[in-house]
């Protein structure tokens, strides 16, 4: 097979060639922010799942869906080492210039630039990381208080009755919110509250790994009534046979449903790793129709591959002990595992071991499905440890 041809994209958010099984929550999320815009009631969205499900790839889709619909749309991926005001900032700066070109939300977005540069000043000696270009001087006494909860729900209001004003809405699309922190993270629900009260075209569209969920409902009680969570998981194995075949097909090449079945077997249906799979399949076959025999041939390509660009990054950022921590959990299989059950493994006690398993929680390695649970945040993960760490002498390592 020409591997220039090759159609299948594994990246990290890189889009597929066929976005399969995610029609119904697109237009979900398209309902939503059509009904902002008008002025109607309608929550905003933080999809939960694990790595490699597709998260950035449907959110970035859903972006470029609100932009061709005549949404203000701003796109972050929140960090471990940047402040969430840092993000917003520049962001909202933009919006707002844009909006200001519209005579009807002229003198709303001139208010919310004002807004902005009070916000900014007033927080930036706490948020060392903000660096805007200001365009007006600041109002006195709006949005620049130096309370974050207060001055971002004012800032956002601002931002909100300028995109009313012009009649359009206005949506942050965020990416890795599990690293947002939890103050910023209240700061940022208080405010998408305050615009859901007033009727204002606001909203969130976000995605994090499943930990997001307790987070937000730590940081604000009623954030269950304020958003839809729907958690996106791996294919369904008709999904997953459209994303497979159809860009194959359109070059006249052919996977025989047993191939497909083999990939979907090794890939539990997870996205990021069927493109993988399908491209090295591709790429050691040598004819069409593509055989089980070629998929099995591609897996030790696809493995190495995986461990060295995907695996091993999200490893090597793990100490000594965190690192044997993830090796007990995969002695016991994929998972979830009780805390007690991993204790055991290692020897130690559960309340021993509380503070290792917080920092891989908080590192995103792990997560907790249910009290006393514990789950990788990558898929096949456990698999890739029982091959980085083989052997019986791991925890002498």
């Amino acid at each position: 097979m020409n591997p220039i041809l090759n159609p299948y994209s594994p990246g990290a958010g890189t889009p597929p060639p066929e976005l399969a099984g995610r029609a119904e929550l697109r237009e979900k999320v398209r309902v939503a922010i059509g009904r902002i815009q008008i002025g109607n009631s309608a929550k905003s969205v933080l999809m939960v799942g694990l790595r490699g499900v597709g998260k950035t790839v449907l959110l970035d889709r859903m972006r470029q869906d609100a932009q061709a619909s005549g949404i203000y749309a701003l796109k972050i991926e929140a960090s471990e080492d940047r402040s969430l005001p840092a993000l917003l900032v520049p962001q909202l700066r933009l919006i707002l210039l844009k909006l200001s070109a519209i005579e009807s939300a002229k003198e709303f977005a001139i208010r919310g630039l004002r807004a902005l540069a009070g916000f900014a000043k007033a927080l930036k000696v706490k948020y060392k990381d903000i660096e805007v270009s200001l365009d007006f001087e600041p109002e006195p006494g709006l949005a620049d208080n130096g309370d974050l909860e207060g001055d971002l729900a004012v800032l956002l209001e601002q931002v909100g009755l300028a995109a009313q004003s012009a009649q359009t809405a206005v949506a942050m699309f965020i990416d890795e919110l599990q690293y947002v922190k939890q103050a910023e993270l209240a700061a940022l629900i208080t405010a998408l509250h305050r615009c859901a009260q007033a009727k204002l075209p606001v909203t969130l569209i976000g995605a994090g790994l499943p930990q997001l969920l307790a987070r937000a409902a730590d940081a604000k009680s009623y954030s269950e009534r304020l958003f839809d969570f729907p958690m996106i998981g791996p294919l369904s194995l008709a999904d997953a046979s459209l994303a497979i075949a159809r860009p194959a097909e359109e070059l006249q090449v052919v996977f025989l449903p047993e191939a497909i079945e083999e990939i979907y077997q090794d890939t539990e249906g997870y996205p990021y790793f069927l493109q993988m799979w399908s491209k090295y399949t591709w790429d050691v076959a040598t004819a069409s129709p593509i055989s089980r025999e070629d998929v099995k041939r591609a897996r030790f390509l696809t493995e190495a591959d995986l461990d060295e660009s995907f695996f091993k990054t999200r490893f090597e950022r793990c100490t000594p002990s965190e690192r044997r921590y993830l090796r007990a959990m995969a002695s016991l299989g994929a998972g979830p595992h009780r805390s007690g059950d991993i204790a055991a493994v290692l020897g130690r006690t559960v309340n021993v071991l509380g503070m290792l398993r917080s920092s891989l929680m908080n590192k995103g390695m792990v997560w907790s499905p249910s009290h006393g649970d514990t789950a990788f945040t990558v898929p096949l993960f456990d698999q890739f440890m029982l091959r980085v760490m083989p052997g019986d002498n791991w925890q002498e390592v």
